[in-house]
């Protein structure tokens, strides 16, 4: 398939509906056709992954080629499903941004141990947002060579 016309699903965990929010503003700000789906916790994201609960249904969960994953999240923050999805063999090459607010080395460090291919802190503006989109749109979907979805 042609990468220009490829789309690929977009699954954000996040918790702060806000960003959520603003995100979404942002893909549509940049123009990005690609489906953006939302996961409020680290829990939902790994039943969302696991197609368990109210995402037994494909359609409503379809496999996404690119997470963004808040690390301050309730029940099940960031660091633990990164550490879940990056050990589990079906789940391991999704490519996963940390898309945060944190700013601190432990956490850059930690989540690259871990196995996250990005991590970025959140901009405090909507222009920020959106360059941020824009760029990782660029780079994730016409640059990079991702895995075909199983």
């Amino acid at each position: 398939m042609d990468r220009s016309t490829q789309s690929i699903t977009i699954l954000m965990a996040d918790d702060d509906e806000d960003d959520r929010l603003m995100t979404k503003e942002a893909f549509e700000e940049a123009r990005l056709a690609n489906e953006l789906r939302f996961v409020e916790d680290g829990e939902e994201l790994m039943d969302y992954l696991h197609r368990q609960g109210k995402y037994t249904d494909p359609a409503v969960s379809p496999r996404p080629g690119l997470i963004l994953l808040d690390l301050n999240m309730p029940k099940k923050d960031g660091r633990e499903a990164l550490r879940e999805i990056k050990s589990d063999p079906d789940l391991k090459r999704i490519p996963i941004v940390v898309l945060t607010t944190s700013k601190a080395d432990e956490d850059i460090y930690r989540s690259y141990d871990l196995g996250v291919n990005s991590f970025i802190t959140k901009p405090v503006s909507f222009d920020g947002m959106v360059y941020i989109i824009t760029s990782l749109a660029q780079y994730w979907f016409q640059i990079v060579r991702l895995p075909e979805n199983s």
